[in-house]
């Protein structure tokens, strides 16, 4: 309850007129049964809007649950006097829209390096060649850059320390410290996301 309305009625009804500017202001407050409310109201909303941009049901899923948990989450920044709820949960969705495909267009560009990088005469990779891959790609990004820099030439160029420090203009010992400080923090990194899977 919060401002003297209450948003469901004692014998379970939900009163029709339950106005947005109340329901705005108990999501604000924290009251529960207004996230309830809010979810009724406009989770197919965020829903649509999600699977016409995403075109995956799966997805348009998973962004509807973050739209509405990160929206209870951060309801202390939400003020109901600058806005009505269900546009700022529209403003929510379509940043998190814009993250997923983020996300998806960076997994794509990830798959499409590692299989691209194969030599057209060996052996397609499995999906479990072709995750790790990803992983690995995806840990290198975190890396300081220079550590990355010289991971990757010798990863994907082939190339020993001696040729990166030429390359590089780097002295043979500061590629051999990244390349040892590189290498560490990715063991530690993938044996953290291999702990958690």
């Amino acid at each position: 309850m919060w401002g003297g309305a209450q948003v469901i009625a004692a014998d379970g009804a939900r009163p029709s007129a339950v106005e947005e500017e109340d329901l705005a202001r108990g999501f604000a407050a924290g009251d529960e049964a207004c996230l309830k409310e809010a979810y009724r109201r406009w989770a197919a909303l965020v829903y649509t809007l999600a699977h016409r941009s995403l075109a995956d049901a799966e997805e348009a899923k998973d962004v509807t649950q973050q739209v509405f948990a990160g929206a209870w989450r951060g309801r202390a920044h939400y003020a109901p006097e600058r806005g009505a709820l269900k546009t700022w949960l529209i403003g929510i969705t379509r940043k998190k829209i814009a993250d997923a495909l983020t996300q998806s267009s960076r997994r794509r560009r990830d798959v499409d390096a590692v299989t691209a990088s194969a030599p057209p005469d060996s052996v397609p990779p499995t999906a479990d060649q072709v995750i790790d891959q990803v992983l690995l790609t995806e840990e290198l990004q975190r890396l300081p850059p220079q550590q990355r820099t010289v991971l990757e030439m010798a990863f994907y160029e082939d190339l020993t320390q001696s040729q990166i420090a030429q390359r590089t203009g780097l002295p043979l010992g500061t590629v051999k410290s990244h390349t040892r400080r590189g290498l560490s923090r990715l063991k530690r990194r993938l044996e953290a996301d291999s702990g958690t899977h």
